[in-house]
């Protein structure tokens, strides 16, 4: 059985080092490239229009958090599914895992289009805009909004892609659609002058770009064809499906609530401060496209890994799966040591990259990057572990933990903070929250590992 194994998929046996550079690299890539849609149209805007636009993409941006953490439940969930199934020698189950899967990204993308739409102003204000900034949010995300299917798809099409084995064409598609994206920003804002408009329109023809080419993967699907018979909505293989995609999902609602707080906080005590209330706005929305790059490559690094943990669980090769995980972790904190000594020794040029602003802006930045991004160098470990514990299938645990940093830890503390330190207080919630993730995370997993260790050990007894 374990001979048949090693010749129907390498995942059970080849390297891991191998297996993660295989997947993880392109993961990686595609993640980092995907977060250019938004970071090119932060840089180029806040040059062209200034510090308005930054804050402006700054309250549009909890709506593209959402639509990435329905992306991550429809995405993970069904990879998840269908590699678990592999593992476990359940084609069929797959097959439909697959199916409804793509039914989901393609209805779920349209009415969240026509949500946004529908009640964009009341978004905005929700989301903290002030008189200043409302103008520019309306028009970006007006236009935006028009992509939200196309990037929906794209998003969670990539992750199935990676699971069928083709991390490299999975990354391609997003790389594409980015580069096409700064071009165009190029085009649109510095040579014909279309304002933020312009960066609106190029984002979303780059997502329609990356849309198509993952469509064009499909007909070649390498585990199995697509049949049109696969493509019926089922509600027990979508409940499995948004079962294994909640800690995803929960984790980045959560971002976008804390996002929407943060913003509403920044502005109230901005406003009581020397800052005023547009500075830590716009500060905050750089900031968050900095958060971008780490939840991109901490993401990618764990999306790379899902398939190599689920096939494994499935197999009940417990030793693979906990040896993927440390490798992992390894890998994400070597990346966040790295952010955070350029956060706390080079924030005004990392700031600068993103636009111009008054002395009072880049002071405040500074600020902003060494205390609330301070324990970024313990970021990779959480969402490392809930994507672990999502591939693994341990649901209960893996939602816990997803609504854990942000939602039981983050959210109290900026609520309650500034209440006695004000604008100081929204500063400091950050590293408190992060650091004790961290220590969260790491107690969870090695619960986890020993309840693997027990299982590992009674298998071998039962063989022997």
């Amino acid at each position: 059985m374990e001979q048949a194994m090693k010749q129907e998929n390498p995942l059970g046996y080849a390297p891991l080092g191998g297996l993660i550079r295989k997947f993880a690299i392109p993961s990686i890539i595609g993640m980092l490239v995907s977060a250019a849609y938004n970071i090119t149209d932060q840089i180029f805007i806040g040059h062209m229009v200034g510090m308005l636009g930054n804050a402006a993409t700054n309250v549009a941006f909890p709506t593209t958090m959402l639509l990435t953490a329905f992306a991550q439940l429809i995405g993970v969930g069904t990879a998840a599914n269908f590699n678990i199934n592999l593992g476990a020698k359940r084609k069929e189950e797959a097959e439909k895992f697959i199916g409804n899967g793509l039914m989901l990204m393609s209805l779920v993308g349209i009415l969240y289009m026509a949500v946004v739409l529908l009640l964009k102003t009341p978004i905005l204000i929700l989301c903290g805009a002030t008189d200043t900034v409302l103008p520019y949010a309306q028009a970006y995300l007006g236009i935006t909004a028009i992509g939200i299917p196309f990037l929906l798809f794209s998003s969670a099409a990539s992750v199935i892609i990676r699971a069928d084995g083709s991390p490299s064409y999975s990354m391609f598609c997003t790389i594409v659609g980015a580069v096409l994206n700064v071009f165009l920003d190029w085009l649109f804002l510095f040579v014909l002058g279309w304002g933020i408009q312009g960066a609106a329109v190029a984002t979303i023809i780059g997502q329609i770009v990356s849309f198509g080419l993952c469509i064009r993967y499909f007909p070649k699907f390498k585990t199995f064809p697509i049949r049109k018979d696969m493509l019926k909505l089922n509600g027990a293989y979508v409940g499995q499906i948004a079962k294994l995609g909640t800690g995803n999902f929960i984790n980045h609602t959560i971002m976008m609530l804390v996002n929407i707080v943060l913003n509403n906080s920044l502005t109230y005590y901005g406003a009581l401060s020397i800052y005023g209330s547009d500075i830590p706005l716009a500060v905050s929305g750089v900031a968050a496209k900095l958060n971008m790059i780490m939840i991109s490559f901490v993401v990618g690094l764990a999306q790379g890994c899902q398939p190599i943990l689920g096939f494994n669980i499935g197999a009940k090769q417990y030793d693979r799966v906990k040896a993927t995980y440390k490798k992992a972790v390894k890998i994400g904190l070597c990346f966040s040591v790295t952010a955070f000594l350029l956060f706390q020794f080079f924030p005004r040029p990392i700031i600068s990259i993103f636009g111009v602003g008054e002395e009072l802006y880049f002071q405040f930045a500074e600020k902003y990057l060494r205390i609330y991004m301070f324990m970024v160098f313990t970021f990779g470990m959480q969402p490392i572990t809930v994507n672990y514990f999502t591939s693994i299938g341990n649901v209960k645990q893996g939602i816990f933990l997803s609504a854990s940093r942000q939602g039981f830890l983050l959210l109290p503390l900026l609520l309650l903070l500034p209440l006695k330190f004000g604008l100081n207080g929204v500063l400091f919630a950050g590293p408190i929250a992060d650091g004790l993730a961290a220590i969260l995370s790491i107690t969870m997993v090695a619960i986890n590992f020993r309840s693997l260790s027990k299982q590992q050990a009674a298998l071998k007894e039962a063989e022997a």
